[in-house]
């Protein structure tokens, strides 16, 4: 185990992932603020995004873009940095940095030389939604963004079928209706609630079944970034063997023909059997 002290004395370099407001600039929060201010250089999804926040804050920081194009050579010159004892701070366009972003990648090579990571509280669209769905917060999964291949999206929602958590997931609005259709086709009519818009001045929920939320989608206002909330599985994980008939060869070739990759298809079918993985994967390398 590594032990991090965050706010104990030194001179080394440290990471700080500061959210940012999903919509309202007043959920941008003190601390937020003051840590922009305060750092020697923010990495910024989209510079120009960014530099509308600094103006309305007054940040005058060193700015840096880092995306997912550049995340390799950005990412070496910010841990450079770091190593110099350099304070960086990692903000995404809105909310969370490191949530479906390549923050994530800045985050693991910080760690792995040593650096300190520290986060801050601040706006998130998956839990802004969440406790506002009216479905179960007890226990939950983010998704992030499904596959745009129809083949691999089937693939993911099958594997995510049997789940008894409430799934939460992000959309486009070009492809929330396919999205939704394929839902309905995997998981049934299960409750959802669908919101766009959050923080600002036409935020607007959905909430209702899969069906209704796919009639919604020919006449409601289909735009801007949309955050699904899915109601989990109401059957019983015993009940939940549809594979029963099956070897686990076929168990196995079932996943890969909906364009799950092998390694992760052998995972799959060794946790919904309750069995080694090293017994899958002899079975389908045999």
């Amino acid at each position: 185990m590594n032990q991090q002290t965050s706010y104990s004395d030194g001179v080394e370099g440290t990471l700080y992932l500061i959210p940012t407001p999903i919509g309202n600039l007043e959920d941008m929060t003190f601390r937020a603020v003051r840590m922009l201010k305060e750092v020697d250089v923010v990495a910024a999804e989209d510079t120009r995004q960014t530099r509308k926040l600094f103006n309305h804050f007054e940040i005058e920081t060193s700015l840096v873009s880092y995306h997912e194009h550049n995340k390799k050579k950005s990412g070496e010159s910010l841990i450079d940095q770091m190593k110099a004892g350099k304070q960086v701070a990692l903000v995404s366009d809105a909310g969370m940095p490191a949530i479906s972003d390549p923050g994530q990648d800045l985050v693991q090579e910080a760690l792995k030389e040593g650096m300190k990571v520290i986060s801050l509280p601040g706006a998130n669209a998956a839990l802004t939604s969440l406790v506002a769905s009216g479905l179960s917060t007890e226990r939950f999964e983010f998704v992030g963004f499904l596959p745009r291949q129809n083949k691999q999206r089937q693939a993911m929602l099958e594997q995510l079928k049997g789940n008894q958590t409430t799934l939460i997931f992000y959309e486009s609005p070009h492809r929330i209706k396919e999205a939704l259709e394929a839902m309905f086709k995997v998981f049934g009519n299960r409750h959802i609630s669908i919101s766009r818009e959050l923080t600002k001045k036409f935020e607007e929920y959905q909430r209702g079944t899969l069906e209704e939320a796919i009639e919604w989608c020919q006449t409601g206002t289909v735009k801007g970034e949309f955050c699904l909330v899915v109601e989990g599985s109401s059957e019983k994980e015993e009940e939940d063997s549809w594979w029963d008939s099956l070897t686990i060869l076929q168990h196995t070739n079932h996943y890969i023909e909906l364009g799950m990759p092998s390694k992760e298809a052998i995972k799959q079918v060794a946790r919904e059997r309750n069995i080694q993985k090293r017994i899958v994967y002899a079975e389908y390398h045999s």
